[in-house]
């Protein structure tokens, strides 16, 4: 066991010891190495201004891999053999390098600068998007840059300014050097022992092994299990709660790894939202553009599958569409697993089927194509807003009728939850409009939602019998509108049709 981290730090190892548990990233950066380009801004990973990039080898290729990253809740165990490169450290060296990183010039080409304040964020998301060459091109700038607000120069020429960032498949001198330099320097601190940092009063667990992590949990008062610490993190900056023992899933070998288990996907503990949606968004369009609009790119690059179920809530987006998806939860303890439908996991609101020392293993989720399923996500905002009512459908059908349903929400009660009694009216009739209205009415007894600054109850009932006409109306081929992908562009008069 080592009582020290060890990092990369703009391609220069660091050591750090005797600090409190839940120190931050940020605090550390601005504090301690006084490295200030990083801004605090809201403190809750939404803004962006505090944004680095944290480098990780893939579990599954060891092919290196950049990550934006919100630094204000990012703690600091969770850095144990990473590499970060703030704003202050992508300044290209050698001879041949230019004076300003790319990244850097084109935001001075195109004025996308004023203040300043968001800049070096805005930066950092155009640097981990160039050094994995991608998220550059028209289709995928906005949702690179969907974690970074800017308050005082819009949006338009900060866009302009990432197009004309081009991502080469063979990079510049300076960049392959420092590349190079950053991978040898990661190969050089990698190790295979348990990483613990406290202060005395507060400590951090990186354990190494299922065993050696479901012991710790099972044998630690008052322990809090971290994951990506996209809500944990909230706790420390924003309702200053102390937490005296958190342990660590991302440093445990195996609980990274998304494999191949019979019919299903078996997603670990440390298996990020964005390591896993190309796999679950497979034949389901959906699944994909609500995991997109319910996190940011540092959000999705750091927040976990599992930690999302574990967390509970009954404003999620992700389980309903997994409920619908008739996904399962695994949970583990020092000598014992068991298995459960996740709608099972849900009892009531902050509570779950969790037994002490048990710990959510893993999400078990079918690999095979879902061709009748849709996912809705009604909110204020259009990315990263919490849902008023979020809703995931899936359905079977034989010869023109339908043999099972599951429709699964969010928003209306005080856990996702299905909605039993409008799944009775659609199994057994045939697949029409007719169908899904009866369903549509029969909701009203499913459900008996609250009102909240979010939505009213009444309009919570209203819309989530919408969305189930919405829902029939998708399968049944009449137009439907949508804010992206097929439909997006409807006329008038395909709306106009589209209405009941």
């Amino acid at each position: 066991m080592r009582e020290i981290i060890t990092f990369v730090l703009n391609n220069r190892i660091e050591q750090v010891s005797g600090l409190s548990g839940d120190a931050t990233l940020l605090d550390w950066l601005r504090q301690r190495r006084r490295l200030t380009g990083s801004k605090e801004g809201c403190a809750e990973g939404d803004c962006g201004a505090c944004t680095v990039v944290v480098a990780r080898r893939d579990c599954a290729t060891g092919a290196m891999r950049w990550h934006p990253v919100n630094a204000c809740i990012q703690f600091m165990g969770m850095l144990e053999g990473t590499s970060v490169t703030t704003i202050e450290g992508i300044m290209p060296e050698g001879d041949d390098a230019p004076e300003l990183h790319p990244c850097q010039q084109v935001m001075v080409d195109r004025h996308g600068s004023q203040c300043g304040f968001c800049t070096p964020g805005f930066v950092m998301s155009m640097f981990a998007a160039w050094c994995n060459g991608e998220g550059l091109d028209e289709a995928g700038i906005d949702t690179t840059l969907a974690g970074n607000l800017c308050r005082c120069t819009g949006y338009r020429p900060i866009v302009d300014a990432a197009a004309d960032l081009k991502t080469r498949d063979i990079p510049p001198a300076f960049e392959r050097r420092r590349r190079e330099r950053e991978a040898a320097l990661m190969d050089e601190i990698a190790h295979d022992e348990t990483v613990v940092i406290g202060d005395g009063a507060r400590r951090f667990i990186a354990p190494a092994t299922a065993e050696e992590f479901a012991r710790e949990y099972a044998n630690t008062k008052d322990a809090t299990i971290v994951a990506g610490a996209t809500d944990v993190g909230l706790w420390v900056t924003k309702q200053n709660r102390h937490l005296p023992h958190m342990i660590w899933t991302g440093r445990v070998r195996g609980f990274g790894d998304v494999l191949r288990q019979g019919a299903h996907w078996r997603i670990g503990p440390a298996v990020t939202h964005e390591a896993a949606l190309k796999m679950l968004a497979a034949g389901r369009p959906d699944f994909a553009e609500v995991m997109r609009r319910f996190g940011s790119l540092q959000v999705r690059s750091s927040g976990t599958m599992c930690g999302n179920i574990a967390n509970g809530s009954p404003i999620g987006d992700l389980p309903p569409m997994l409920i619908a998806l008739a996904a399962e939860v695994e949970l583990a303890a020092v000598s014992s697993n068991r298995q459960m439908p996740l709608e099972d996991f849900f009892i009531d609101y902050g509570v779950q089927d969790r037994r002490a020392g048990e710990f959510v293993s893993a999400l078990l989720v079918p690999v095979a194509p879902s061709p009748h399923f849709r996912a809705y996500k009604i909110s204020k905002r259009f990315d990263q807003d919490i849902s008023a009512v979020m809703g995931g459908f899936n359905i079977s059908v034989s010869d023109g009728r339908i043999t099972d349903a599951r429709l699964a929400f969010g928003g209306m009660a005080a856990t996702p939850k299905r909605a039993a009694t409008a799944e009775a009216a659609l199994v057994g009739a045939e697949l029409g409009m007719d169908a899904f209205q009866a369903a549509a009415l029969a909701m009203a007894g499913d459900f008996t939602p609250i009102s909240d600054m979010r939505a009213s109850a009444g309009y919570r009932i209203q819309v989530a019998a919408n969305l189930l006409l919405k829902y029939g109306m998708d399968l049944t081929g009449t137009p439907v509108p949508r804010l992206t992908g097929p439909g997006a562009g409807l006329s008038a008069d395909m709306l106009r049709e589209a209405r009941l």
